[in-house]
């Protein structure tokens, strides 16, 4: 019997299939398809302290090997996410769910993550300083160490559950930006958002998104998550949460053997709402082919030759 079981910060998922931010709204529309209690844990929408209508349409790019989103950050705003979205959620999750937060200054930052700290359900924070579809926020934060850093002292300071900072992909050195946020206290560190993407229509000769660029997730940036969080890992002692183009059991091992401790599925619940549930059931048998039985011991393996 394998065990696929992991930690993050002391809090332990049954697996490590979590659905990313984003891509799966505040849990209880995916519990009308499955039920929702064999995750690992979710990313519930990026919240911010006030509401936001988000960016102008279109926002959706398609592309061969994934999409390109420009949503901008749409949600209700920290107070009815506390009011009504969390009592809603707690009907259909028994679990603890993962808090996403994003903001315009450091206050808001603070603000934010200092109300969803005190809630029952939130078992982490997942501070969202990489957002590319947002103007004077989200990645402005996310591609200078030292913004970084004070996002993360400045929530670390209001609030007691595990912190964790959410990089953008789009730096020249990642590594800096996450040993930044290890050093100003982060308890682990989410990578990695979307890359900048754009799509142009050839009928009209303009960008196919209202906002032009967007981030750009699917298949094909696995490969850049592996590398990034590969070498992320080798310069912090603290987990991450592992995520970019996951689709699939063996795409969720090669991540935590990058150096995940658990791993997001972000695009590819929009093309299939039932493939986390899938990659939950497929993990075993995946584990069973490579001759893993316990997947808390893999993590960073592929540093290990």
């Amino acid at each position: 019997m394998v065990n696929t079981k992991v930690s993050l910060s002391g809090w332990e998922l049954d697996n490590p299939v979590i659905p990313a931010s984003g891509t799966f709204g505040y849990g209880y529309e995916f519990a009308e398809l499955y039920d929702i209690n064999c995750l690992g844990t979710f990313s519930f929408k990026g919240t911010t302290k006030e509401p936001r209508f988000g960016n102008p349409t279109p926002r959706i790019a398609e592309c061969p090997a994934g999409m390109i989103n420009s949503v901008g950050l749409q949600n209700p705003g920290v107070d009815a996410v506390i009011n009504e979205e969390l009592p809603k959620l707690a009907k259909c999750f028994d679990k603890k769910v993962i808090a996403n937060v994003s903001g315009f200054s450091i206050d808001e930052y603070a603000y934010t993550c200092e109300l969803l700290d005190k809630q029952e359900q939130v078992g982490l924070l997942e501070v969202n300083v990489s957002c590319p579809n947002v103007h004077n926020g989200g990645m402005s934060f996310g591609t200078d160490p030292e913004c970084a850093a004070a996002v993360t002292k400045a929530v670390k300071a209001v609030t007691t559950k595990p912190v964790y900072i959410k990089l953008t992909p789009n730096v020249t050195d990642i590594v800096s930006v996450a040993k930044a946020c290890e050093q100003a206290g982060a308890d682990g560190i989410s990578m990695i958002n979307t890359l900048l993407g754009m799509r142009i229509d050839l009928r009209t000769k303009k960008p196919v998104i209202a906002n032009k660029m967007g981030g750009f997730s699917g298949s094909a940036i696995l490969p850049v998550a592996v590398r990034m969080i590969y070498q992320v890992y080798e310069a912090v002692n603290i987990p991450i949460i592992g995520m970019g183009g996951v689709g699939s059991a063996h795409d969720v091992i090669e991540l935590m053997l990058a150096g995940a401790s658990a791993v997001q599925v972000g695009a590819a619940n929009l093309v299939d709402p039932f493939i986390c549930k899938k990659i939950i059931e497929d993990l075993p048998k995946e584990m069973e082919k490579y001759n893993i039985d316990d997947l808390s011991k893999i993590i960073g393996g592929a540093h290990n030759g």
